[in-house]
């Protein structure tokens, strides 16, 4: 979803080619780099997404968002111009996939009440911390970019289909709380209304779908261990 936002933000046309769950397409085997060098019990063996740009890959959604801002200088800006704009910038987005994204995994796959909960409580934690973010780095804007979507936006943005699905699969529970992160709810509807982002940010049903058969490939793979 990273690199397509990107790629929409800067209004440049792209094929998407969509890989199958439980399988991986011979492009996709040929254009990681890294491939050949990771042993094939390493879980980011052979990762999605990869951009192609003439003929060359580029692994990894937040270095190709990076990549798409600079090559395609002329639109929008995706990253701020301000040296220590950027480094927070960057900071928020690893903060999302190294620190809060990983309690989303562990309260949907959670194998006891106790252990979900405490998830739950990182993600609340989290998300308030997220919350104070948006509010001194946006300034009173629409987006964490400001006037547009920035880096944070669609760092952060991208995970709103999880977050929607896990409040479901949890029974109800609200990670996006008009009470506690009332600045990140009016952000969401924003940024999920974004002509660069509607159509790409799929359906809560899907990634319900999509997270039961992850969180029972995880169980397989935990129970044979």
């Amino acid at each position: 979803m990273r690199p397509r936002i990107a790629l929409n933000v800067k209004s440049v046309e792209y094929e998407f080619l969509q890989e199958q769950f439980g399988s991986k397409s011979e492009l996709l085997l040929k254009s990681n780099p890294v491939h050949k060098k990771i042993p094939k019990s390493n879980p980011v063996h052979k990762k999605i997404p990869v951009l192609l740009h003439n003929d060359k890959p580029i692994c990894e959604s937040n270095i190709i968002v990076e990549y798409i801002d600079e090559v395609w200088s002329a639109g929008p800006s995706i990253l701020p111009s301000d040296a220590h704009d950027r480094a927070v910038a960057r900071f928020w987005a690893a903060y999302v996939d190294e620190k809060w994204f990983p309690n989303v995994r562990g309260a949907a796959a959670a194998s006891s009440e106790e252990a979900k909960n405490a998830a739950v409580d990182q993600l609340k934690e989290g998300m308030a911390l997220l919350e104070g973010a948006y509010v001194e780095i946006s300034k009173g804007k629409d987006f964490f970019g400001g006037e547009k979507i920035g880096f944070i936006d669609i760092a952060f943005g991208s995970m709103l289909a999880w977050l929607r699905a896990l409040q479901v699969m949890l029974g109800g529970v609200k990670l996006l709380d008009e009470e506690k992160t009332p600045g990140l709810c009016k952000w969401a509807a924003k940024f999920s209304a974004d002509p660069a982002v509607k159509d790409v940010l799929p359906e809560t049903e899907k990634i319900i779908e999509f997270a039961k058969l992850l969180v029972a490939k995880i169980k397989a793979a935990a129970a044979s261990s």
